[in-house]
């Protein structure tokens, strides 16, 4: 029997990167397509907890949900397919995700989920397709899918695969750039006279890091970026060991004044 690869997305069921995506794997296994029932771009890794989630058949092995990505990899990995499968793929993305954008992009919080589940994952996505489509992500996807699944990777890790628009140049490994923000809130008045807002306006930068993911996709090549799940700064804890007896000592003092 093939093995089961779940492809979802952020982009929602109905995405022309998703259908590209799912195409591109066909070769590697049976697979089976979970995805929200609508666009989640930027939602992050967030789960449904106070409402029930439901499941529409689309098509043979195509599902949607009225959640969010994390949402589909769980329902898909935990219930819904017939079996575990080898590989968790999101995208392909309507655009990058690159650096520091990661942390609130859906497309790669679900395959962070699919890691956290204990499954090779990837999240792959492209800077907004030309008159090219996804010409260029399919054959990077494939590509690195193939390679995971005969390798696979470290605990606790996921790749972060971003394409440029265009002709490829090749591949490289990254690691993540920082992106920085000068405009992020732009502030409006509505009719009323009551303000609101718009995050993430104005054209953002990047900081100069020549072996970065931004600096890769920027120079025509595709970047893969192995990201880990355990945020601990284990430097970090090394040099704070001596707070801990000091947050004691105060916290201890605390207790005697109360007394």
């Amino acid at each position: 029997m093939a093995p089961v690869i779940l492809v979802t997305n952020d982009d929602g069921i109905h995405a022309r990167g998703l259908a590209v995506l799912a195409e591109a794997l066909e070769p590697l296994g049976e697979v089976y397509v979970v995805a929200p029932d609508r666009e989640q771009s930027a939602v992050g890794h967030a789960l449904t907890l106070h409402r029930p989630l439901r499941v529409d058949r689309v098509a043979e092995r195509k599902f949607s949900v009225n959640g969010t990505p994390s949402d589909c990899v769980n329902l898909a990995v935990l219930g819904l397919l017939p079996e575990p499968p080898v590989l968790v793929a999101s995208g392909i993305n309507h655009g990058t995700n690159l650096g520091d954008d990661v942390t609130y992009s859906g497309t790669v919080s679900a395959a962070m989920e699919g890691t956290l589940l204990g499954v090779p994952s990837m999240a792959v996505s492209q800077a907004e397709p030309d008159t090219d489509g996804f010409d260029g992500a399919a054959p990077v996807a494939r590509a690195v899918a193939t390679r995971l699944l005969v390798e696979g990777l470290p605990a606790k890790t996921l790749l972060n695969v971003n394409v440029p628009r265009g002709e490829v140049k090749g591949i490289r490994l990254t690691r993540l750039g920082h992106r920085i923000y000068r405009e992020k809130v732009i502030r409006e008045v509505d009719p009323r006279g009551r303000p609101y807002y718009w995050i993430g306006a104005g054209p953002p930068e990047w900081a100069e890091d020549t072996g970065a993911d931004i600096a890769a996709v920027h120079g025509g090549f595709a970047s893969v970026t192995p990201l880990h799940l355990d945020l601990t700064h284990h430097g970090a804890l090394g040099r704070m060991a001596e707070w801990e007896g000091a947050l004691n000592a105060v916290l201890k003092s605390k207790r005697k004044r109360r007394r």
